[in-house]
């Protein structure tokens, strides 16, 4: 080499200035990979989030069914998408200017992880639970990529405690709440799968159908439990010392709790309510939205959901006004005057009935004579419905309606109370009024008495 020809001490400066000249294209390639993330990063908020927001718009407008789902995973990693794309051209410029782009080829393997595991995570429906299933997977990539994976597993099982037998670490708990996170998750996919399958069986009851859903997801969630803490080593029978305390302490403790959990289950057993029955209890009248392990949802029809729980369904006085049929007969009384025709009347009731939309023409509306009232003859119209769920105050409404415009069009008194006033002694009165305000008493006659 040329260097062997010189002197010691221009060789080392020779050396000396190559070394800082590679030093200084190192920190040169390293800036402007800086710089093209930057701009990768830049490009991302200016195109990618507008375009995301832009395509969530239009799919918000437009309902594509069973793919909706997929179709929003992938609209949120648009920008993502921009991001990687910007950072493999730019990778690709470097590589063919004859530069490493390892700095480059780091972002792009960490934005590749992230737009996989932000597009699986977006298939779960729970936005807080799929952004924290996100972050964790991307930390764990991130370290993986960056070659900190192990150290940090190391670290984190290092810091731990001995209780007896059993060591329990950082690690175990991280390892745990992960498993358990993960297997509940996949429990109540489960189980909303089979719930959603069990309403397509026309054949089996509502209530059974809401029995064997409630059922198989206890099952999935207590063996995801139990899966969870077998695959951190925990041995479940260390937890039998601790059941008797534990049951006695639910017995006391939640007992109105494990009160309605049996009372439900009692409930769907006897199938005395179910989804769609129209009940009315302690003044609450609507119809059964859902049946839950610890209430009953119930819907009025002002808009209201009143949460009933099981235990006042099976100890109070429950009306079911659709438990074995959905007919329901209303009863509208009516009064009319002594001096009309009360066959006539009925005749009108009869027929404002019958022109009513909601009611059933069989069984036919009947008009009974119910008694002699003090100031009218008491009638009551009764008549069939089929829908309690769409409400009884709104068809009696309309069938009054219609008898007080037929009543009127035929000259149908509907009288109002009256009271006849009998004074025994009215010329003394009239003195008595005369005498006090200086009026001469009116002309009157005195009652005759009665000769019966």
């Amino acid at each position: 080499m040329l260097t062997d020809h010189l002197p010691h001490w221009a060789a080392k400066a020779i050396a000396d200035l190559i070394a800082l000249s590679q030093d200084r294209v190192l920190l040169l390639d390293l800036g402007v990979q800086a710089l093209g993330i930057a701009g990768a990063l830049l490009l991302m908020w200016i195109v990618g989030f507008p375009l995301k927001r832009k395509l969530a718009e239009n799919l918000e407008r437009m309902r594509f069914g069973p793919v909706h789902q997929l179709l929003s995973a992938l609209t949120r990693i648009v920008p993502w998408l921009i991001l990687l794309l910007f950072l493999w051209a730019g990778r690709l410029a470097f590589h063919e200017a004859g530069r490493h782009a390892r700095l480059l080829h780091l972002a792009e393997n960490l934005a590749l992880a992230w737009v996989v595991i932000r597009f699986t995570s977006g298939l779960v429906r729970n936005h807080r639970i799929a952004t924290a299933i996100a972050i964790a997977a991307w930390l764990l990539a991130a370290l993986n990529i960056v070659g900190l994976l192990d150290p940090s597993v190391h670290l984190l099982d290092s810091m731990g405690v001995t209780i007896g037998h059993f060591r329990l670490s950082l690690l175990l708990v991280v390892k745990g709440v992960l498993f358990l996170t993960v297997l509940l998750w996949a429990a109540n996919i489960s189980s909303r799968v089979i719930e959603q399958r069990l309403t397509n069986f026309h054949t089996m009851a509502p209530a059974m159908q809401v029995l064997t859903a409630k059922l198989a997801k206890v099952v999935l969630i207590t063996l995801a439990v139990v899966i969870a803490l077998n695959s951190v080593g925990i041995d479940l029978t260390a937890f039998a010392v601790f059941s008797g305390a534990i049951g006695v302490g639910i017995g006391f403790g939640l007992q109105k709790v494990v009160s309605n959990l049996i009372s439900g289950v009692i409930l769907l057993l006897d199938r005395s309510i179910k989804p769609g029955d129209v009940i009315e209890i302690a003044g609450t009248y609507g119809w059964i939205t859902r049946l839950n392990a610890r209430f009953v949802s119930v819907s009025t029809r002002d808009g209201i959901e009143h949460l009933i729980p099981n235990e006042d369904l099976i100890t109070q006085r429950v009306t079911n006004w659709s438990y074995s049929d959905d007919k329901v007969r209303l009863h509208v009384p009516v009064g009319i005057g002594y001096r009309c025709d009360v066959r006539a009347a009925m005749a009108l009731c009869i027929e404002a009935a019958k022109s009513a939309e909601r009611v059933l023409e069989t069984p036919n509306p009947i008009c009974l004579l119910k008694g002699f009232g003090d100031s009218a003859i008491n009638l009551e119209l009764r008549f069939w419905i089929r829908d309690p769920r769409n409400g009884t105050a709104n068809v009696r409404s309309a069938v009054m309606l219609g008898i007080w415009d037929r009543f009127r069009e035929n000259d149908i008194e509907l009288p109002f109370p009256q009271r006849d006033l009998h004074i025994p002694d009215l010329d003394g009165l009239a003195e008595k009024l005369s005498a006090r305000f200086g009026q001469p008493p009116p002309q009157t006659q005195a009652d005759e008495p009665d000769q019966s």
